[in-house]
């Protein structure tokens, strides 16, 4: 087993999850049993955590990290994100809980306000930037072995308590955010961590990290307990599709969604004219979902050439493994003090892992 990386880590089943996988390359589609393999790979590869974004389908966080969790001893364990709105405080406190007490001091809990539409029928309201604070204030409590009665923006709930508690410190609670100065207001205020989400520039991350970091001192937090991670796409010397299809028609997934493509434009300074017409192309007419929803990546790669190749040479690491391997020190330069690799698999970025750790120093046993 490689030594541990401490500032790499990695995400699984970062596209479309299907239980039989046919697609024509390994990150057209991964099934769950594949995304627990690649948590071990993980491990092996030398990664410190990986992280699972769930979805209300085949990818259910709490699953796939307790299968990964079952087979490893040592890499990180972290959901990246769950949308608090969809869980009861009791319920991502057990989850927490649980998965610590079941495979030790490596869990992350992170969380995000996420595609709210999934929330639609479901009687649960979208929680602002105020009740995301409590809610994680109300979840760090139950772990503290507190009984909790709250009525505020994040619920109404009576003499909450877990009962059983686990052994040994509390999870880490993360936000995902683009770094913008009320999320860092927040992240600053309560949370252990935050994930830069995908397609950030560098500079985009230094100014992220500045923002947390002058939040943190604000409120007199030591700004270093604050951990900083940045999600960057990765196609080290991957077929030319199938980057065209991880960077290119993923950009466009994330510059087509409402709120996510202004967001990315105001902290990259991209020009927002481009993303109006992304959302007009004739591929989407007639689409109420955003695209991911809606499409396959595949199915997006012609009109994905409507964004800017410097769009995509500026936020994601492709190309050969040097090439990424200096790209991701340019986010490491701009303050992250960890980065994700998003888009491929574990074992697609195997090589560059060996090569970042090789240049970067920083392992641990």
């Amino acid at each position: 087993m490689a030594r541990q990386i401490d500032d790499l880590s990695a995400y699984l089943i970062a596209g479309r999850v299907k239980a039989r996988p046919s697609g024509r390359f390994q990150t057209d589609e991964r099934s769950p049993r594949q995304g627990i393999r690649d948590g071990v790979e993980a491990e092996s590869i030398g990664f410190r955590r990986v992280f699972i974004s769930e979805r209300w389908n085949l990818k259910e966080a709490s699953v796939l990290l307790g299968g990964v969790g079952a087979l490893t001893s040592r890499v990180g364990l972290g959901t990246g994100l769950i949308n608090p709105s969809s869980r009861h405080p009791l319920h991502t406190a057990a989850m927490g809980s649980t998965l610590t007490a079941a495979f030790g001091n490596r869990v992350v809990l992170g969380l995000g306000r996420g595609d709210n539409n999934m929330l639609k029928g479901t009687g649960l309201v979208a929680y602002g930037f105020e009740g995301l604070a409590d809610y994680v204030r109300i979840v760090k409590r139950l772990w503290a072995g507190e009984t909790v009665s709250y009525h505020g923006p994040a619920g109404h709930y009576d003499s909450l308590a877990l009962g059983d508690l686990h052994e040994g410190p509390p999870p880490e609670i993360w936000y995902g955010m683009f770094g913008l100065p009320r999320g860092a207001q927040t992240a600053a205020a309560c949370m252990d961590g935050v994930l830069l989400v995908p397609n950030m520039t560098p500079d985009a991350t230094r100014a992220a990290v500045t923002s947390l970091r002058r939040e943190c001192e604000r409120i007199d937090r030591d700004p270093d307990s604050l951990r900083i991670a940045q999600c960057i796409v990765t196609a080290p010397e991957l077929d030319d599709l199938e980057t065209r299809q991880i960077a290119h028609a993923r950009a466009f997934t994330y510059l087509q969604a409402p709120g996510y493509g202004d967001a990315l434009c105001r902290v990259n300074g991209w020009d927002p004219s481009i993303v109006a017409a992304l959302s007009r192309h004739p591929r989407l007419a007639g689409a109420t979902r955003i695209a991911d929803n809606v499409f396959h990546r595949s199915e997006l790669v012609a009109a994905a050439g409507l964004i800017p190749e410097q769009w995509i040479a500026e936020s994601c690491a492709i190309g050969s493994v040097d090439e990424c391997v200096a790209q991701l020190r340019r986010f490491r330069d701009a303050g992250a003090d960890e980065l994700v690799t998003y888009g491929s698999t574990p074992g697609q970025n195997a090589a560059l892992a060996r090569a970042w750790a090789e240049s970067n120093g920083p392992s641990s046993a």
